[in-house]
């Protein structure tokens, strides 16, 4: 109980720092700051889709990119074909963030359906690989994409909008991103808590045992993928309207890596691990991006450290305790 309450207090202290800090920004007149507290929260809502599936089902996936970079993509075609006032498949464009986070979500889902649909039939490195396959297809398609940029990725010269909130102000957009970080960790929180989070978790522990108790557990494993590439490419298409750009790059074998680095760090499983790797990750690329271009060799050595000494992450090891929380 007393670890319980260490880590509540520390997602709280996360969830209030990666509000105040950019709220001290705009009072300072520091708009970077707020660039960079929002590029965090939207990394962590990515992280946040990932944890869903490597954290509470043990499905390690190096493709996550794949849906990221679908996302990107999404927000930027629907951003050009509003701007142009061009029809997509015979339907209206539209400009509005809710209207983009909803396609983004469906046709990221629909790919993690088809995707996990034939990797879930395996385990372990076999699952691994065939997940990078499908991400490595996709972005080879979206660099031969001469309708959409190419290799050159697509510009979004509008960033598109929300009702009521002006998204060309670094503050509204971090006000945004931050709101929907903590629906998705509230989302999160409740699947975890929920009887197909429990499935879920003990599948990823004895997927016989639960399938002697009458439970599929493909079944449960592809809803949970499903979900965690719908979250996955909301977060892309958030970090689309930030970067006003959607870019391929979103969509490499790296980009996925990055993701897993997040959820080592903070803390596999935890609901404020993937918010606790973002800060450490943007962190590191600040402050030691500015003094080498080795930087992520310092991360290298601190990612090292967490796999061997703190298995639980950043979170872990400060709560203090093993098993999820």
């Amino acid at each position: 109980m007393r670890d319980a309450r260490r880590e509540y207090a520390v997602n709280a202290l996360l969830a209030l720092g990666l509000l105040l800090v950019p709220l001290w920004a705009l009072w300072a007149d520091q708009p970077f700051t707020i660039t960079l507290a929002t590029r965090i929260a939207i990394l962590a809502l990515a992280g946040v889709g990932l944890n869903l599936a490597l954290g509470l089902g043990g499905m390690v996936s190096f493709g996550h990119a794949v849906y990221f970079g679908l996302g990107a993509y999404c927000a930027g075609i629907m951003a050009q074909h509003a701007f142009n006032n061009a029809p997509i498949l015979g339907f209206a464009a539209s400009n509005q963030m809710p209207v983009i986070w909803l396609v983004a979500m469906l046709v990221s889902g629909a790919l993690a359906a088809v995707i996990g649909a034939l990797s879930l039939r395996t385990t372990g490195i076999f699952f691994i690989m065939i997940t990078l396959a499908f991400a490595q297809m996709v972005y080879y398609f979206a660099i031969s994409w001469p309708a959409y940029g190419g290799e050159d990725g697509l510009p979004i010269y509008v960033r598109n909008r929300f009702p009521g909130l002006n998204t060309m102000r670094p503050w509204d957009l971090f006000v945004i991103c931050w709101g929907v970080l903590m629906a998705a960790l509230g989302a999160f929180a409740l699947i975890r808590a929920s009887r197909f989070g429990a499935a879920l978790m003990a599948i990823r522990q004895n997927p016989d045992r639960v399938a002697a108790v009458g439970i599929n557990p493909f079944g449960v494993k592809w809803v949970a993928f499903i979900l965690s590439g719908m979250i996955t490419g909301l977060a892309g298409a958030l970090m689309a309207d930030l970067s006003r750009f959607a870019s391929p790059a979103t969509m490499a074998w790296t980009m996925s890596g990055e993701l897993i680095v997040i959820i080592i760090l903070g803390g596999t499983g935890r609901l404020f691990g993937p918010v606790a790797g973002a800060v450490i990750l943007v962190g590191f690329e600040v402050v030691f991006g500015g003094m080498t271009e080795h930087w992520k060799l310092w991360l290298g050595v601190v990612l090292l450290g967490a796999v061997l000494f703190a298995r639980g992450g950043v979170i872990g090891l400060i709560a203090g305790r093993e098993r999820l929380g």
